[in-house]
């Protein structure tokens, strides 16, 4: 039997917060391990649990699911994070997408995307709620930087070999396949390699694999 997916679930407003237990709690292949009410619990509970998920608000007390994020990616840990938002400007989706965030969904329409956000990150795909899909239309016509002529020599040819993949649009899960190994594992691969590039988000390792791919 396939074990369940782990999730905390994480926002100050306590009807909203009951809103999306509720909706999780209806799906059988979810097991909500956690519930957070500030960033700062949101961000221990994660460090104890390592859940697969984390379904955050974006803009809580004490920390910030930004600064949460921020802390999952500096500690090097592999739980996905999802966005719960009210706002829909550039600047703040655009930093979710560099911190490597997998899901931004709309408030206003939450309880019906929650748990389509949470299969399609786990299949190593971004959700962006369609009320907020702009956001990432903005952001994918932004210019590409200058292309790189060669890698780093920190790249081990391990590493060489995904960047490949993820230039050919594969999925985390698609590259576990290939690998024989985790999906969790692909995760930690990618942000080593992020590490060493000195870049940060799913979105921005992609646009270097594209950049590289004839040199890979």
């Amino acid at each position: 039997m396939e074990s369940k997916v782990t999730v905390l679930i994480a926002d100050d407003h306590p009807l909203f917060l009951a809103g999306i237990r509720r909706t999780l709690e209806e799906v059988p292949t979810l097991q909500l391990v956690a519930e957070a009410s500030d960033g700062e619990s949101a961000l221990r509970v994660i460090e104890a649990e390592k859940p697969a998920l984390a379904v955050m608000d974006i803009r809580m007390p004490r920390l910030s699911g930004l600064q949460v994020a921020q802390e999952l990616h500096r500690r090097n840990l592999a739980t996905d994070v999802i966005f719960l938002t009210m706002y829909d400007d550039e600047e703040t989706f655009n930093a979710a997408m560099d911190l490597g965030v997998m899901g931004y969904v709309s408030k206003e329409s939450a309880v019906n995307d929650v748990v389509a956000a949470i299969e399609t990150v786990r299949g190593g795909r971004h959700f962006i709620s369609p009320l907020l899909m702009d956001l990432m239309v903005a952001r994918r016509s932004q210019p590409l930087p200058p292309l790189r002529q060669t890698l780093p020599n920190g790249i081990s040819p391990t590493e060489r070999k995904i960047l490949k993949l993820i230039a050919d649009s594969k999925t985390s899960k698609e590259i576990a396949e290939a690998f024989s190994i985790s999906q969790r594992t692909v995760e930690n691969h990618r942000a080593h390699i992020s590490s060493k590039l000195g870049i940060h988000g799913s979105y921005s390792l992609l646009k270097f694999a594209l950049e590289n791919k004839a040199h890979l």
